[in-house]
């Protein structure tokens, strides 16, 4: 689940940063426009993998010896 999650929220900065540079959000033209379905799909996920990846920062890190 955490890797999942991490890819998620990886698509999610890497969509944000085409955004900001170029002005152009791949998700929406991979799935018809930012208010198709499926393109809401894809950024509900986003945002909820955004939501799952805050546990991470709180939890105990395995110890290797």
């Amino acid at each position: 689940m955490d890797r999942l999650a991490l890819i998620l929220v990886i698509i999610g900065a890497l969509n944000w940063g085409l955004i900001s540079l170029f002005q152009f959000d791949l998700v929406a033209s991979l799935f018809g426009g930012q208010t198709s379905a499926l393109s809401r799909i894809v950024y509900g996920l986003v945002g909820l993998a955004g939501l799952y990846c805050i546990s991470l920062l709180f939890r105990e890190r395995e110890k290797v010896e």
